[in-house]
């Protein structure tokens, strides 16, 4: 049983992607700890695009910073896969986040008319020596309103969430396989 099985056994909707990566369980998910979204310029442009409407009819809270994975809240964590949750009305402007303190508040959070997302990355041993990093976002709409909302949304979005989850593997595997072999790391850069 995975940990995202304790958030979210049951979902709507779900996207799952892979890679393999030259690095060990460890070195990976602090590297996934470590990411920032808003380095790579496709998913601040990305955001922003998602963002305009609500600029354009003056919605969005100028103070406030725009959307990021900094908007999740950690559930739960083991030395082999992490899980983050958001619980929003993703299809409105301002995504109607409800606020989330960690993994019990995420499990008792019951109004059906709020989409609870899931979002794991977690690490398997693969034959060649290699780890296997694999994301999943699962999605459970409590109601059939939530549904109705979500799905055109979510059918929308998928194409750019699942090209910004790659780049987020490709990132990730950079990242962890440069800390787990900096001499490699160097070379590889064209260092001495």
């Amino acid at each position: 049983m995975h940990l995202i099985d304790r958030y979210l056994p049951t979902y709507h909707f779900s996207e799952t992607h892979a890679r393999l990566v030259s690095a060990p369980p460890a070195a990976i998910l602090a590297a996934v700890a470590a990411y920032r979204a808003e380095t790579d310029w496709f998913f601040r442009v990305m955001i922003r695009l998602r963002e305009s409407p609500a600029r354009l009819v003056g919605r969005r809270d100028a103070g406030r910073a725009p959307f990021n994975l900094d908007a999740f809240t950690l559930l739960a964590r083991n030395e082999g896969e992490i899980v983050h949750g958001l619980i929003g009305r993703f299809w409105r402007l301002d995504f109607g986040r409800a606020p989330v303190a960690d993994g019990a508040d995420f499990l008792a959070y019951d109004q059906g008319d709020a989409a609870k997302l899931a979002l794991t990355f977690r690490t398997h041993p693969h034959s060649d020596g290699r780890t296997r990093l694999v994301t999943e976002t699962r999605v459970a709409c409590p109601s059939r309103s939530a549904r109705w909302k979500f799905t055109p949304y979510w059918y929308g979005i998928r194409p750019v969430s699942g090209l910004l989850r790659r780049r987020t593997l490709a990132a990730v595997a950079r990242d962890s396989e440069r800390s787990a072999c900096p001499a490699r790391a160097a070379t590889a850069a064209g260092s001495p």
